[in-house]
């Protein structure tokens, strides 16, 4: 019931949903005009300041600046490397595929064939009723990492998790099997701050290797520049600007959420 909860709840609380839930408010007590307008304006400011790419960037640096990849990438016992970056083989497709999270499988090749560890650990397991394919994600990571050149005994597969607070669970329970401690963390960079979190709550020692930045330095500063129609097109709604807040908010929301569940 919980992973349900966590799943739907929050979307009356994302900028979209929360929209649509007063304009459908505002349907309601329609016979109150005044009422009804005031909510009828504030659905179209928080769509709108939720879509402008000034208050996407901020909220998203917020989170993606906690954690900088390091000058020198240290050795470790294992890469941990957390689901979200892949689309299962299911048809049209004819093969796994990744998404815009990809970056942690190629840069979890790229570390291993680097040497920095050993072993890869690939968490994410599967949600029934939100699955569209066969293999869960830790699977998927497997058969695209292979396909790179990582050797099936060098990946190690946790496919349980459905939450990110699980994929910290069940890794400790793995890697205590292992008697290992110290791991290297691959995840988003929005993502990280959460999973750092959760992670060291269960007693690792965690080495942040994030990648997937939404907002790069060059994006950041060109968005304090330029003329008047780049000023007019950065205040202008749009959707990409509106996912990347959505993105940030489930952060901030979900580590929330732990924290009152005492998991952080």
């Amino acid at each position: 019931m919980f992973i349900f909860l966590s799943k739907f709840l929050p979307l009356l609380v994302y900028p979209l949903g929360l929209a649509c839930l007063l304009l459908f408010l505002s349907l309601l007590v329609s016979y109150k005009r005044k009422t009804s307008n005031i909510l009828i304006a504030i659905a179209l400011i928080v769509l709108w300041l939720s879509s402008t790419t000034g208050f996407s960037n901020l909220l998203a640096r917020s989170l993606e600046l906690k954690y900088l990849p390091p000058t020198e990438i240290p050795t470790g016992e294992v890469l941990v490397v957390l689901g979200g970056g892949t689309e299962p083989a299911s048809p049209p497709r004819t093969t796994v595929e990744i998404n815009g999270a990809g970056d942690r499988v190629l840069y979890a090749a790229e570390l291993y064939k680097e040497g920095k560890a050993p072993f890869i650990l690939l968490s994410g397991g599967d949600i029934e009723w939100l699955s569209s394919g066969s293999t869960t994600p830790a699977e998927d990571m497997a058969a695209l990492l292979m396909q790179m050149g990582v050797p099936e005994s060098a990946l190690w597969l946790e496919t349980e998790s459905k939450n990110t607070y699980e994929n910290a669970l069940y890794a400790r329970e793995f890697l205590d099997e292992q008697d290992i401690n110290q791991i290297l963390l691959v995840t988003s960079a929005m993502h990280m701050p959460r999973a750092v979190a959760l992670f060291e709550k269960q007693g690792f020692e965690v080495t942040p290797l994030p990648v997937d930045f939404s907002v790069t330095d060059s994006i950041s500063a060109s968005s304090g520049e330029g003329n008047f129609i780049s000023k007019l097109i950065d205040i202008m709604p749009s959707a990409s600007n509106l996912a990347l807040t959505t993105n940030a908010m489930k952060e901030y929301l979900g580590y929330f959420m732990y924290k009152l569940q005492g998991w952080l």
